[in-house]
């Protein structure tokens, strides 16, 4: 699946329908998520035919050269064609450099931002661990400036704000990434509210902010609540 090369209009044709998931009218919300939904089907129906296609191949023996045969480079397009249209396969052929100037990052927020809007929705259509991980880690290695920085400051206030969910702890990255007064004044507001687990969460981005040699670990984090009981 090969995306790197296309443009922003060529992504917008493609799940620019997305962008519907995370609005505030309900009826934009279920037309976005039942264009998901078919894209989904789209994907699902791809990758039965291919792997139709290789269990027969097995069944007969014949898989020594079944990658290099043209009905099978058929099924493997195809199934690239229908990932390039739903999340979140879109988002899985990133750039190995910097993502600033890649067309897919508005999407790659968008994707972030679903769940920390709509999580029961995220969850339900497009959940996937591993890519929200990528996603934050490849985010924390670029240096955001304007909207896309404040989008990623929400993100991390958005986070610490809510039971935690699987990968949240990620956010740390991006939480040291785009370091300011703004997402420290944001965090420390969230540390003195009356909710307990923001001002656990904001409470420990901001130690590990105020310390960057500490790391970002499960048994770091351990200590943190352990001290925080």
């Amino acid at each position: 699946m090969t995306t790197n090369s296309d443009g922003e209009a060529e992504w917008a044709r493609r799940i620019g329908y997305t962008l519907g998931l995370t609005s505030a009218d309900p009826g934009e919300r279920a037309i976005a998520l039942a264009r998901l939904a078919a894209a989904r089907e789209g994907v699902n129906e791809a990758l039965a035919r291919f792997n139709e296609g290789w269990f027969q191949a097995r069944d007969l023996g014949r898989l020594s050269g079944w990658y290099q045969e043209p009905e099978t480079r058929r099924l493997l397009a195809a199934n690239s064609a229908a990932q390039r249209h739903a999340f979140p396969d879109a988002l899985w052929n990133r750039p190995h450099g910097p993502l600033t100037d890649w067309p897919g990052l508005p999407y790659a927020l968008q994707f972030l931002e679903w769940e920390a809007r709509f999580p029961r929705e995220w969850t339900l259509h497009a959940k996937k661990w591993g890519t929200k991980q990528d996603l934050i880690r490849d985010l924390a290695r670029d240096a955001h400036r304007g909207a896309v920085r404040a989008r990623l400051v929400r993100l991390v206030t958005d986070a610490v704000a809510r039971a935690y969910r699987c990968k949240d702890r990620e956010y740390v990255r991006i939480a040291r990434a785009v370091d300011g007064d703004d997402l420290r004044t944001a965090l420390a507001t969230a540390a003195d509210s009356d909710n307990p687990w923001a001002r656990l969460h904001a409470g420990y981005v901001l130690r590990l902010l105020n310390d960057p040699t500490l790391p970002n670990s499960r048994r770091t984090w351990q200590i943190w609540c352990e001290r925080a009981e």
